[in-house]
C-alpha cells in the first residue's frame, strides 16, 4: 500500500550547505520548511535568488521554502516541529554550543564522522555540549544531494534511542521519493556512516591508478569487514552494517562519480596535493578529517583496519598512493572474517 501522506510539520534546517539545501527543498514540498544559515549575506542573496549558487547551484527553491540567518528564530520555528542539523561535523560542537542558549525540542543530524580532535561521534559530541536532555537522532544512508534535491529516489535510515523521535523524522521525511527506515542502533548508523567515506578515498586511489575492478570490489568487500569490525568495538550492531547506513553507503560513496571523498583519492593517484584537491572541490570532504580520528580509534581497542590506516598514511605521513597498494598486497594471508 502507499504511504499515508504525512501532515505539515514546521521543519527548521540548520546549515546551508548542499546536503542541508537539499533536504530542505526535498522536505519543503510537503512542510513548512525554515532554511538557516550564519552568514547572513549568503542567505540574503540566496532568498533573492531562490537558489545556492554557493553549494547547490542549479537546484531553485519550492516557493514555499523560508531562509533565514536569526537562529533564534530558527529554533522557534521547529519548538513543535523538527530541528536537523546540516553543518559538517567540524561544525557541529560550535553549533551545539549556540543551541544551549535555546530551547532545541530535538536534534537530528545529516553530517557522517568522527569529530577530529576528540574521536567522539557526533551523538557523544551532543551530550558533550547539551547533557543528555535533547532527544537525539542521525538520519543517514546513501544519499547524494543533487539526486535528493532532483527528487530521485533515495532510502535513509533514521537512527535513535528515543523512539517518538524516530516516528517524528518518519512522519516528516518518509514519502514521495523517499524512503525512511528506523534503527535504534545509532553507534552502528553513525559508525558505518563515518568509515565509508575513509574507504571512498582508498577506491578513489585504486581507481585513479587503473587497477581494476577486481581490485575495488575486494577492498569495498574488505572495507566494509573494517566497518564492522570497528563499529562493534564502539558498541555497535553487526547487522546494521549488511543495511543502508553500512553496506548501502559504502557502495554509493565509493563508486559514485558524486561523491567527493572518491574524488580526493582519484585526484591522490594524480599526484595532486592534498590542500589541492580540498581547494579544487570547493566543499567538505568528510573523510580527510575522519582519517587519523579512525586510525587513533582502531589504535586504541586494538580493531585491525589496515585499508583506513593505509588512507590516514597518504593524507597524513606522506606516503604515495602507490604505498598504499603495495601496504594492503604486502600483507600475510588470512582468514576471511
Amino acid at each position: 500500500m502507499p504511504a499515508t501522506p504525512a501532515s505539515r510539520l514546521n521543519v527548521t534546517i540548520l546549515g546551508a550547505g548542499a546536503w542541508g539545501t537539499a533536504m530542505a527543498i526535498a522536505l519543503a514540498e510537503r512542510h513548512d520548511v525554515l532554511l538557516w544559515g550564519r552568514d547572513a549575506a549568503m542567505m540574503a542573496a540566496a532568498a533573492a535568488a531562490r537558489d545556492n549558487a554557493a553549494y547547490l547551484p542549479g537546484f531553485p527553491f519550492p516557493d514555499s521554502l523560508r531562509l533565514g540567518a536569526d537562529l533564534s528564530a530558527a529554533v522557534v520555528h521547529a519548538a513543535q516541529g523538527l530541528l536537523i542539523v546540516g553543518t559538517s561535523v567540524a561544525g557541529l560542537r560550535p553549533l551545539a554550543q549556540q543551541l544551549k542558549a535555546h530551547a532545541a525540542p530535538n536534534i537530528v543530524w545529516l553530517c557522517k564522522g568522527f569529530e577530529e580532535k576528540t574521536q567522539l561521534l557526533p551523538h557523544q559530541v551532543l551530550h558533550e555540549v547539551l547533557g543528555h536532555g535533547v532527544p537525539l537522532a542521525a538520519l543517514s544512508g546513501p544519499s547524494f544531494a543533487q539526486e535528493v534535491a532532483r527528487g530521485l529516489p533515495c532510502a535513509l535510515t533514521v537512527a535513535s534511542d528515543d523512539a517518538g523521535l524516530r516516528d517524528l523524522v518518519v512522519r516528516a521525511a518518509h514519502g514521495g521519493a523517499m524512503r525512511v527506515y528506523s534503527s535504534d542502533d545509532m553507534i552502528g548508523v553513525e559508525v558505518g556512516g563515518a568509515v565509508k567515506n575513509i574507504l571512498a578515498i582508498a577506491t578513489g586511489v585504486l581507481d585513479g591508478l587503473g587497477l581494476g575492478l577486481n581490485a575495488r570490489a575486494a577492498l569495498i568487500t574488505r572495507g566494509l569487514a573494517e566497518i564492522t569490525r570497528l563499529g562493534v568495538a564502539l558498541g555497535g550492531r553487526p547487522e546494521t552494517f549488511m543495511g543502508l547506513a553500512g553496506v548501502g553507503d559504502l557502495i554509493l560513496t565509493c563508486t559514485g562519480d558524486l561523491s567527493r571523498n572518491r574524488r580526493v583519492g582519484l585526484g591522490l593517484a594524480e599526484g595532486k596535493t592534498l590542500d589541492t584537491i580540498v581547494a579544487e572541490l570547493g566543499h567538505v570532504a568528510e573523510g580527510v578529517r575522519c582519517a587519523d580520528a579512525v586510525r587513533t580509534l582502531a589504535r586504541d581497542h586494538g580493531v585491525d583496519m589496515p585499508i583506513a590506516n593505509a588512507v590516514a598514511a597518504v593524507l597524513f605521513d606522506g606516503d604515495s598512493p602507490r604505498d598504499l597498494v603495495q601496504r594492503l598486497l604486502a600483507r600475510d594471508p588470512k582468514t576471511e572474517g
